[in-house]
């Protein structure tokens, strides 16, 4: 952390700051120019920010220099992770997609969009049990039930489950049955939920807030491995401005932002930054060339019908589109699709 004196501060005013810097444990050393004075203050930065430093006299600004997160930062951790969910792999070296239904609806929905999802290189099931709707009046979800199809779905296919949970209540429930908990956009900055998944034991996948910046979002992460875990994967999925011509607006900027910051890898969601199955082709060809370590994408055997965001879900003659990108992009930007370790399963009759 770094004081900057008022060039009117005197040296009483910059003894004040040092000796209360001291009293706290930590150290300050005096750095004095022709027009100001510099305090640099080596110690614990939670205990320097209780001092409430901006308001003595002759205190100009109070700088943090080092990250608010220090677990999820590459300060201490140079190295980018490799995430596993299921034995599958999230990270530098791989391109990992994760698809299928927004919103788990029925047994025979959530297979037909698995296998979809499976045919388009998908190596991970995302499908929504418990859904957190704007409107009281949407789709809620199935619940339990949700999760016991997402369960019968992954033996069927071999696809680990993502899916999201909404109450810290939940997650032990959730846990039992998924590989993987989602945090959804709203839920970024519900930091109960947040460190009762960091107590789970079980990978994250945390999604940025429609408002969040890039050290809110990463703060949202430090909760999470505070509490011990560590296996958490970041997704954009698009934040809120006051463009209205698409549903979010992609800051495919904070995918090379965030790589630098944190060790932790980072997903893009081209579904619901868009909100139009018209732009997630685009968007999942800027997503890889920017170097996302994955895709978030919604897929559904007939989104016509759908009773969640089947404007941005796509259908199985656009999935292939999909496919060809995910098999063609990736080895440029010296990755490899990731696989999935389950073989293939039978399909059920009649599906």
């Amino acid at each position: 952390m770094v004081v900057v004196m008022a060039p009117e501060a005197t040296s009483a005013d910059v003894e004040a700051v040092t000796g209360l810097v001291r009293s706290a444990g930590g150290q300050a050393f005096v750095s004095r120019g022709l027009s100001r004075t510099i305090v640099g203050l080596v110690g614990d930065v939670a205990d320097f920010e209780a001092l409430n430093l901006g308001s003595l006299a002759g205190v100009l600004q109070v700088i943090r220099v080092s990250a608010p997160y220090k677990l999820v930062s590459r300060e201490h951790h140079p190295a980018r992770s490799v995430i596993r969910v299921g034995g599958v792999p999230i990270g530098p070296d791989t391109l990992t997609v994760i698809a299928g239904p927004c919103a788990v609806e029925s047994p025979e929905q959530t297979l037909r969009a698995a296998l979809m999802a499976r045919s388009a290189g998908a190596s991970m099931l995302r499908g929504g049990a418990f859904k957190p709707r704007t409107s009281p009046y949407s789709y809620q979800g199935l619940g339990e039930e949700g999760l016991r199809i997402l369960a019968d779905v992954r033996a069927e296919t071999g696809l680990p489950v993502v899916t999201e949970v909404i109450d810290p209540g939940h997650v032990e429930l959730v846990a039992s049955y998924a590989d993987m908990l989602q945090i959804g956009a709203r839920n970024m900055q519900n930091f109960a939920l947040l460190q009762a998944v960091g107590s789970a034991g079980v990978p994250v996948l945390l999604k940025r807030g429609f408002s969040a910046t890039i050290e809110e979002w990463l703060s949202a992460a430090e909760y999470i491995a505070q509490r011990g875990n560590l296996d958490i994967v970041l997704c954009e999925r698009g934040i809120r401005t006051f463009e209205t011509a698409t549903r979010n607006t992609l800051d495919i900027s904070a995918v090379p932002v965030v790589q630098r910051l944190s060790h932790l890898p980072v997903i893009v969601d081209p579904s619901h930054s868009g909100g139009r199955r018209d732009l997630v082709l685009p968007l999942t060809r800027a997503a890889i060339a920017v170097g996302a370590d994955g895709l978030l994408i919604d897929v559904h055997p007939q989104p016509k019908t759908a009773l969640c965001d089947g404007d941005q879900a796509l259908s199985e003659s656009e999935i292939r589109h999909i496919a060809d990108v995910i098999a063609s992009m990736p080895p440029l930007m010296g990755r490899m699709p990731a696989r999935s370790p389950g073989g293939l399963r039978p399909i059920r009759a009649g599906v």
